[in-house]
């Protein structure tokens, strides 16, 4: 007759040999792992997929503007430009701030280096307002902020971004910036 204590040393010695399970536990420790690394594979990929669109939609509008077809263009219909354009920006009219900058090319001043972008603590700007777009031949400095909420905040990048980005200006966004520079064409009379 086994004792207990060899019983119980003829257990640890099956549960030592036994290989049972092994691969669901490896399964169990670097399937986290991974799934998290694909987590921020997605939320990185859908940042840069919106900056993309934003920085085309930015250029698409900057030719219009540059070319005539476009003159003396209100914000409104430059958002409407972008936001029609950037497609993947949700909520692309209330989310996007549009600063333009005339600069004399023979008296040249440096841009602020501050970007101006939504404030969700505040009231959104009019929308009817008339932007200086400058005249023939001047430069022109044009820059686009997006606020963009990550699409999962509770999770690597995401969470990196909300915890990084808390104050009420921000509320948890991140911005994307587009900048363009360009001279506006001399026309011929209309």
């Amino acid at each position: 007759m086994m004792s207990k204590h060899n019983k119980l040393r003829e257990l640890l010695r099956n549960f030592r040999r036994d290989e049972d399970g092994v691969v669901t536990l490896e399964f169990v420790i670097i399937f986290p792992v991974f799934f998290f690394f694909f987590l921020m594979t997605i939320e990185s990929g859908i940042i840069s997929l919106q900056h993309f669109r934003l920085e085309r939609a930015v250029d698409l509008t900057v030719r219009d503007i540059r070319i005539g077809e476009m003159r003396n263009p209100t914000r409104q219909e430059m958002l409407e430009s972008i936001c029609d354009i950037a497609a993947t920006i949700p909520n692309c009219e209330a989310e996007v701030e549009i600063e333009l900058i005339v600069n004399d090319l023979r008296n040249w001043t440096a841009v602020d280096g501050r970007i101006q972008c939504i404030d969700r603590g505040e009231d959104p700007p009019s929308g009817d307002s008339v932007i200086p777009t400058g005249g023939d031949n001047e430069l022109m400095y044009m820059r686009v902020c997006a606020r963009i909420d990550p699409l999962m905040p509770t999770t690597g990048l995401g969470k990196a971004i909300v915890d990084g980005n808390s104050g009420s200006a921000a509320a948890g966004s991140y911005a994307l910036v587009s900048t363009a520079a360009f001279v506006i064409e001399p026309f011929g009379s209309d």
